[in-house]
């Protein structure tokens, strides 16, 4: 099934659940090379961080491509981009 077919409600979900897993990565990176607590790579956890976060990005893009959505979840959609982009750029510059 094309990501298009699925409903908005069931496209923000996984928006933020993989914007949310991204940002929790991020931090969690940030706070290991500040911390040193351990002694691991986090290259790839950056990687994985910002790959996430772009998806979840792209996903509440998709939903406000869409033609007919309420205004309920349009609203939704937007902040979602907002926080998303900003997240981002952060994670972004913070490397």
């Amino acid at each position: 099934m094309k990501w298009t077919n699925h409903p908005e409600k069931v496209l923000l979900q996984r928006s933020f659940l993989l914007g949310i897993t991204g940002i929790i990565l991020g931090t969690l990176s940030i706070l290991n090379t500040n911390i040193l607590h351990y002694q691991a790579p986090m290259g790839p956890i950056n990687g994985v961080s910002l790959l996430l976060q772009l998806m979840g990005l792209s996903l509440a893009v998709l939903v406000l491509r869409k033609r007919k959505i309420s205004q309920e979840n349009k609203e939704k959609a937007q902040k979602m981009v907002l926080v998303l982009g900003v997240a981002l750029l952060f994670f972004v510059l913070s490397i």
